[in-house]
């Protein structure tokens, strides 16, 4: 009975999700010949999805390859389930578009459990062909000869059965969590964490996660137990910016702090928690450090870590958190929350001074929000929070790779700074980047495609995707919060040495 109301309200959902759309005239679409789309998406995390679903829509022929054995990345794999929302200074929403939605229904509790995200990620994927567990054997690339762009002429690759194939597209897509094209085609590694955070390694990352799941919490006695304590004592017990709400929690650093890890490798920071319902829990904290996301074998051993790090876990809460007596586990994801790894340059890779000036761009893709937020690194553990922007613009040229006229990048491959990619990174700004650059691949009529997209090309497109989507991208202006910074001061900021306020 359990698995079939769970099948109806994902039916329910799916509905809800497409009822929230404005009606739109029908798209004529052709067949699409499987050896040559229009657009090729290798890889299937949500913001690269967001791409391919607004291309399909507008009349592209969409084919993804994905390297990983099943689809969905870290919302559907890793049930990175806790999602971030950015905010404007004052408190103003800066979602648009197809997040919106999500968002929207996330919020009022109607979609919180894997099986209901499942039904959500099939509303993008819909009609859309993927093929798992491919491996990329060769990238053919042409051009490149004096000021020409190189662009990819064909890719071959090997499905998980054994079969060699080669395809050509107009578009090549970049939407893995671990560069599994853009690390092939010669581009300069922009600099990572490394450079903010002293490392002995050469280059360095920010800790994955392994998402933490529960049952049996009585949300309601957490909630009413943590809020009758004065603001001095809840700081005090549980760390500053503690915060329960009937659906979330931030905060809890002590609680992180009095655990002891088992190895150097895992470290449970603060407790970002969600209230699944039912009496159904996840948090994100369990931080797992040196994960190489391009090796399967690094991966596996992360998630074995990360599993027997939950399992000592479970006491620790139940010991901390008032409601938590008869938590238990209710199971593992079958993967990880990769925050972070290689990044290559793009045409204009954002800075840390971009996103604290508030900065607006010609060719903006996305209006982005949310706190420099660096994650910790084994060997500063704790992570920072650099500054608090207000809003400021995504460009399009952060989403193609340098010197390249056929490939775009997606979600957390997008081109910033280490410092600003604290920001940069979350998945609303690249999920509404993704959107909008799918309807641009449709509908710019340049022959040199978006690389040579014009000023006033881009200000027509920005008119129509305003118009039929609702979606605003130009006119928008973003408070500079640097203005009285020195120009040391902004290199400083920009490099990760300075904190602001």
């Amino acid at each position: 009975m359990k698995k079939f109301l769970s099948g109806i309200a994902a039916l329910m959902l799916v509905w809800m999700l497409s009822a929230c759309e404005e009606e739109r005239e029908p798209i004529k679409k052709t067949a699409m010949n499987p050896d040559k789309p229009d657009v090729v998406v290798i890889g299937s995390e949500i913001e690269g999805m967001y791409l391919a679903r607004a291309a399909a829509d507008e009349g592209l022929s969409v084919l993804v390859i994905d390297p990983r054995e099943k689809p969905g990345g870290q919302l559907i794999q890793g049930e990175m389930l806790y999602l971030d929302e950015p905010f404007a200074e004052g408190g103003k929403s800066l979602l648009q578009g197809k997040v919106k939605q999500l968002f929207t229904v996330y919020k009022k509790g109607e979609i919180r459990k894997p099986e209901q995200f499942q039904a959500y990620y099939r509303t993008l994927t819909e009609g859309i062909p993927i093929v798992s567990g491919i491996s990329i054997t060769n990238v053919e690339i042409a051009g490149g000869a004096g000021t020409a762009k190189k662009s990819i002429r064909s890719i071959s690759y090997r499905t998980k059965d054994g079969q060699d194939k080669t395809i050509t597209a107009r578009y090549w897509v970049e939407n893995t969590d671990f560069a599994a094209l853009t690390s092939r085609l010669g581009l300069k590694r922009i600099p990572g964490i490394e450079t903010v955070f002293t490392s002995t390694k050469e280059k360095d990352h920010m800790a994955a996660s392994l998402m933490m799941k529960f049952r049996n919490v009585d949300w309601d006695k957490f909630r009413k137990e943590v809020g009758r304590l004065g603001k001095k004592e809840i700081e005090q017990k549980y760390g500053s910016e503690t915060t329960v709400t009937d659906t979330f929690t931030w905060g809890f650093g002590n609680v992180g702090a009095r655990f002891t890890p088992s190895s150097k490798e895992v470290f449970l920071r603060g407790l970002n928690t969600v209230n699944q319902g039912d009496g159904e829990v996840l948090i994100n904290a369990l931080l797992i450090y040196g994960v190489n996301p391009s090796d399967d074998e690094s991966v596996r051993r992360a998630i074995e870590n990360g599993k027997r790090e939950t399992e000592r876990i479970v006491p620790h809460l139940r010991a901390e958190l008032p409601g938590w007596e008869h938590a238990e586990l209710n199971g593992f994801p079958n993967y990880l929350y990769i925050r972070d790894y290689d990044r290559y340059e793009t045409e204009y890779v954002l800075q840390a001074t971009d996103l604290m000036g508030g900065a607006m761009h010609w060719d903006n893709v996305s209006i982005a929000g949310y706190p420099l937020d660096l994650q910790g690194t084994m060997e500063h553990t704790w992570g920072e929070r650099k500054g608090v922007p207000d809003k400021y613009g995504m460009p399009l040229r952060s989403f193609l790779p340098k010197g390249y006229s056929n490939v775009i990048i997606a979600g957390k491959n997008v081109g910033a700074s280490a410092v600003a990619y604290g920001s940069a990174r979350i998945q609303p700004n690249t999920s509404l980047a993704g959107e909008v650059i799918g309807i641009m691949l449709a509908k710019t009529t340049n022959e040199g495609g978006l690389s040579e997209v014009t000023e006033k090309e881009m200000n027509e497109l920005h008119r129509y995707i305003q118009k039929k989507y609702d979606i605003q991208l130009s006119g928008v202006k973003g408070k500079n919060k640097i203005e009285n910074l020195s120009e040391e001061q902004r290199r400083q900021f920009n490099e990760g040495k300075l904190t602001l306020p």
